[in-house]
């Protein structure tokens, strides 16, 4: 069932479907008699080679997944299975079903994915046993340098069929994976599963594993050691130490300058960029297998002891590894006569353990100078990639391989005495190069193609040509192959090229390769080894005609490192390592740019194993994005530390000394550091002489360079920009700096005064757009994202903001003093002051609160957080709001009597004494006038800052405001005071204070109630009055141009809050605050009448409060006052206040 749906995977149909539609060419009428022709050696080794890479990778996956404990199957870890679990392994494959294992059938579905893939693995490994059979009985020629792709398949192939059984040999759960799905398959259906019975007897086959492959390559060690005694011209000439290299100048375009148009070619091009690891394991594993060859022949021996001398182990596959030294001990060791060979295993190893690790190092060294040349001429002169790109592809497979060498040995490190060797903390420039070749490739394909489609078509075809014309045996097959070839390349033009038709050569390297398996069978009509030009042109022919379809194809098989996603613990410890080098820095943007590869290691026959994860390229690139915000910080906070030191604050000490310049200079104590003068630091003796703040733009130059190897690149599907990790960091890191300089301390209540935390962040914002000369970033865009959100109470993480922090300062430490007068409003000096007292305060009011600090407030948080501060306040003002209609319930009989009988002195002194909390009315209408007149503060400051920034657009909020009239809808009014109050324009009626109280309303009490609470409390307020006139701190103060007890702000809150209670009730402001002042003025007409010299004490102090409300209020004038209260009351009044205040003249 299950075997004959998976058999079809490799049947003959599957074979030749997948193929044969890109190898359509004139060959189609091939005779087919020909047992050669009918064999298909070439297709097969094709298909069989990409499957069997997928059958070793899901082989790898399940591995994986049963040694994971986290993806092990279920029934696998689940004890209650462990007893059929044993069963199964003992009794393996003849398994008694009438055993007690019935609850295995509930694990079928989980099973059937692994039995499907180990059938598949059955299926792949029966056609490559069956190939290898037919190749042999071929009598097949193997040469690497002549039948460069069938050599190459072939030996892909044996090496594939073993990784596959040496993966398979590594599964130690199959047996009761297979087991478990018989058993299920047994119980459900009846019967076992067709494949089983040869499933199992695989599994028992290859249980001695390299036992068994040695004895099926026995027949196979003629074909298999001709083709790696080919390798014997390949290998030694690429397994050369650096110096070497260096002498020959490997990679140099400027070693001949002669000749440096010349076109790159040899006789083998494609073994000029064929990997060493590639080779080395072909001969390794190769020997291993027909190991008789190794014991017999000298030149086989010496060929694999130097590839045994190249390294300890070699990949199967991902991160799986062969310790090549100790399985070929161990499989020699079980062979009579091998005795010698052990000994040279022994030899190799210690030589490998003592000198490879240095002579890898050499030749990364060599390397990095190499491609960095390379990499310049070819980027300043591009033209050379046509004829010299064969240079970019060899210098790119030297270095993938001398990276991969290092990852598969720096994860399976031997203990050795220099283990230095296998550290590199220069792999990011050798990477970096690497990816700046790739994409100069990329970038220039254009240059390439047109290049090799001249040659391909005035050059290779002609040479083609004259080739075949000179062979004296051509059979007709071969000759409608090979006309084929010149036709094809005769048709090139250069126009396809300037018209950006895309190109399809495929088959054509195909039919290159079908013909080199037709030639190279015994006793073929055309022995290609008798015509040894003609692969010495078409192996050329085959390098050009990938340069013009295939570029992206040919740099991944040359430098593709996806397999460093499997080796993430080395990849990051490279990166740790090359970012600790000051010189590497620059290249560090290697790292994640090779992550963009990891899309690429996939494989249609496992795709489960691809998962998107972009965690190695993410950290990289955060620690990347974090090294550099580090380096920008530390240079703005030096600066903002230079720029601090030019602060007024510190001018004092220079002033003392320069008015006693004219003094004798004093000796300076002994011990004591003179202190010096802002910009000795610019000043050097020497300028070898290196600073901190030189160290660190050196550090920024370096890293910001690294974001040069590309604006963006893709992984998994996700475009990645770099400088948005930057941009990302540098905003984290400057919003919590911010904060950081405001310096504010919950416990004590202290903070930084607004200016000089508005000096810093200007010190820190015109270093941070130095930023912009190294890199191209847009930092105009940083910095406002970064003050925008610190005008919010939360930033984007849901961190407080200085918005919030000076909020809370503002409300918990200067109002609360201030509404218990331990701070006083100045409206003299438009701020706040101490109050003389006997303790010494913690701040002084007046550093936070003139209107120099409250217009640096305003340009830091800006509109939006003033008006959450706003907010705040007004929260505050309504609680008490609250509590004053509290006190004017409990006294509403009382105060309806008064407001009737306000013209009866009598009456209204026998009501007075009734009254209670006279005085806690004033005290939170005081708080509420002292709030209010803050946030005018404020609001006022707010609007010189915005006049400086936008004086055109405050101009028509102005207008608009003044357009307003008292008979305009309410609403209307409301948002156009909404809009003036939000630029900080003060405005008859505040919009904040109406949209508060309105909150206040609720559903039990209507509007007829709120409107008669709103006017008993102007009657509560006016007949309160005259209580002022016994507090002390009542005088009113010139020299602050307020009372001692802030009820100078009486003004404002009575004002203010009656102008927003009866525009939520819509009546009449005017009304009311006129029959407010007549009873206020009635009231403290009362004060005169009065003989006790306590209540006359600050009599004309609390007078004043009349005159001082009518200047406050946009809805009285002096003539109503004038009509209520005797102005020559108010004239004495002030001459009483002002004549007990002593001017001085300095």
């Amino acid at each position: 069932m299950i075997s004959t749906l998976l058999l079809s995977l490799f049947t003959g149909v599957f074979f030749f479907t997948q193929h044969e539609e890109v190898a359509e060419t004139t060959h189609n009428n091939r005779a087919s008699d020909t047992m050669d022709y009918q064999q298909k050696l070439a297709e097969k080794l094709s298909i069989l080679n990409e499957r069997g890479n997928g059958v070793l990778i899901r082989m790898n996956y399940i591995k994986k997944t049963c040694t994971d404990p986290k993806t092990r199957p279920s029934f696998l870890a689940d004890k209650s299975m462990e007893p059929a679990i044993k069963y199964i392994n003992k009794k393996f494959p003849s398994i008694d079903f009438r055993g007690n294992i019935v609850s295995v059938t509930t694990m079928f579905e989980q099973a059937l994915f692994f039995f499907s893939a180990f059938i598949i693995c059955f299926v792949m490994i029966d056609h490559v046993y069956e190939l290898l059979n037919t190749i042999d009985a071929c009598q097949c020629f193997f040469d690497i340098s002549i039948n460069f792709d069938f050599t190459k398949n072939y030996l892909d192939l044996i090496i594939t069929y073993t990784s596959v059984i040496i993966m398979l040999s590594r599964i130690d759960d199959k047996k009761a994976l297979v087991g478990m799905f018989n058993c299920a398959h047994e119980m459900t259906n009846g019967s076992s599963d067709p494949s089983y019975p040869r499933l199992g007897q695989m599994f028992v086959e290859y249980e001695h594993t390299w036992k068994k492959l040695t004895e099926e390559f026995g027949p196979h060690t003629r074909s298999v050691t001709s083709a790696l005694l080919s390798l014997r011209m390949v290998y030694p000439r690429r397994n050369l130490p650096a110096e070497q290299w260096r002498s020959a100048q490997l990679l140099s375009l400027l070693s001949a300058p002669a000749a440096m148009l010349d076109p790159a070619c040899c006789n083998t091009m494609a073994c000029e960029y064929l990997s060493m690891e590639v080779m080395e394991r072909w001969i390794i594993i190769g020997f291993l297998l027909c190991h008789s060859s190794v014991n017999t022949n000298q030149a086989s021996q010496e060929l694999w002891k130097m590839a045994l001398r190249s390294g300890l182990y070699l990949t199967l596959t991902r991160d799986e590894v062969l310790n090549i030294h100790k399985v070929t001990e161990d499989l020699f060791d079980s062979i009579k006569g091998y005795n010698k060979r052990i000994a040279d295993i022994k030899e190799c190893r210690e030589h490998v353990i003592v000198n490879c690790g240095a002579m890898h190092r050499e030749r990364r060294q060599f390397l990095r100078g190499a491609l960095k040349e390379l990499f310049n001429v070819l980027e300043d002169e591009p033209g050379l990639l046509g004829p010299k790109a064969l240079f970019v592809f060899m210098a790119l497979s030297f270095s993938r391989d001398e990276v991969l060498w290092l990852v598969r040995h720096s994860e399976n490190m031997p203990k050795i005495k220099t283990p230095e060797d296998y550290i590199d903390n220069q792999m990011a420039e050798l990477l970096f190069y690497m990816e700046k070749l790739r994409g100069l490739m990329r970038k220039c394909s254009y240059v390439v193609q047109r290049y090799h489609v001249q040659y391909l078509a005035q050059f290779d075809a002609l040479v083609l040509n004259d080739t075949i014309q000179n062979m004296y045996v051509c059979p007709e097959e071969e000759s409608v192959l090979m006309s084929s070839f010149v036709s094809t390349l005769s048709a090139l033009s250069i126009k396809q090229v300037e018209n950006k038709e895309e190109f399809d050569l495929r088959a054509l390297r195909l039919d290159w390769m079908r013909l080199q398996a037709y030639t190279s069978v015994n006793k073929a009509p055309l022995p290609i080894k008798d015509y040894i030009d003609l692969p010495k042109v078409m192996n050329l022919i085959q390098f050009h005609t990938r340069m013009v379809d295939s570029l992206d194809e040919l740099l991944f098989e040359t430098s593709e490192l996806s397999i460093l996603s499997f080796y993430p613990r080395v990849f990051e410890k490279m990166f740790s390592q090359s970012s600790e080098e000051m010189t590497m820095k620059r290249y560090l943007m290697a790292f994640p740019s090779v992550c963009s590869q990891f899309s690429q290691c996939g494989h249609p026959l496992c795709p489960e194993e691809v998962s998107v994860h972009l965690r190695l390229c993410v950290t990289f690139l955060e620690q990347i994005a974090k090294q550099t915000s580090t380096v920008v910080l530390e240079i703005c906070a030096e600066q903002c530390n230079l720029n601090d030191q030019l602060q007024p604050k510190h001018c004092a000490e220079a002033i003392s000394a320069a008015r006693h310049r004219k003094q004798k200079k004093q000796v300076p104590k002994k011990g004591e550091v003179l202190k010096e003068k802002p910009g000795a630091e610019s000043l050097r003796k020497d300028r070898s002489v290196v600073t901190n703040v030189d160290k660190m733009h050196l550090m920024l130059t370096e890293l910001c360079s690294c974001y040069s190897l590309c604006t963006d690149f893709i992984v998994f599907d996700h475009i990645v920009v770099p400088t948005e990790f930057l941009i990302s960091h540098l905003e984290t890191r400057l919003s919590e700096i911010i904060v950081r300089m405001a310096n504010y301390n919950q416990t004590t209540q202290e903070i930084a005064r607004p200016t000089d935390l508005l000096a810093g962040l200007r010190a820190y914002t015109a270093s941070v757009h130095s930023l912009s000369s190294y890199i191209n970033v847009d930092v105009t865009r940083l910095v406002k994202n970064v003050l925008l959100q610190q005008t919010q109470p939360l930033d984007s993480r849901g961190v407080q903001t200085i918005t919030t922090l000076y909020t809370n300062w503002f409300l918990e430490s200067l109002l609360r003093q201030a509404s218990n007068a331990l701070i006083l409003h100045c409206p003299t000096m438009h701020c706040f002051v101490n109050q003389a007292t006997e303790n010494d305060p913690n701040f002084r009011a007046e550093e936070f609160s003139d209107v120099s600090e409250l217009q640096a407030l305003a340009e830091l948080i800006g509109p939006y957080g003033l008006k959450f501060l706003s907010e705040n306040l007004m929260w505050h003002i309504t609680s008490q709001v609250s509590e004053l209609k509290k006190l004017v319930i409990e006294n509403m009989d009382i105060l309806v009597q008064m407001k009737n009988n306000f013209d009866k002195p009598e009456e209204m002194a026998n009501l007075k004494k009734r009254l209670t909390g006279g005085e806690n009315v004033l005290k939170r209408m005081t708080i509420i006038g002292v709030i209010l007149s803050f946030r005018a503060m404020a609001q006022d400051c707010l609007k010189q800052v915005l006049l400086k920034h936008c004086p055109y657009l405050m101009g028509p909020l102005e207008c608009l405001r003044d357009f307003i009239a008292p008979e305009d809808d309410i609403k209307v009014t409301l948002s156009v005071f909404e809009l003036a109050s939000a630029a900080g324009l003060a405005c008859n009626i505040d919009p904040a204070l109406v949209t508060a109280i309105s909150s206040m309303q609720t559903d039990n009490t209507s509007v007829d109630e709120e409107y008669k609470l709103s006017c008993l409390l102007l009657v509560f307020i006016a007949v309160s009055l005259p209580t002022l006139a016994l507090d002390p701190n009542s005088f009113y103060s010139r020299e602050h141009g307020g009372h001692n007890n802030n009820v100078h702000c009486l003004a404002v809150a009575i004002n203010q809050v009656a102008a927003a209670m009866f525009t939520v009730q819509a009546k009449n402001i005017e009304q009311h605050l006129k029959e407010f002042l007549l009873m206020a003025s009635n009231a403290l007409l009362q004060l005169g009448q009065n003989t006790e010299r306590m209540d006359l004490k600050n009599r004309e102090s609390v007078y004043l409060l009349l005159h001082m409300i009518v200047e406050e209020s946009p809805f009285l004038s002096q003539d109503m006052l004038e009509s209520c209260f005797p102005y020559v009351l108010l004239r004495n009044a002030y001459r009483e206040v002002y004549k007990s205040f002593v001017i001085t003249l300095g």
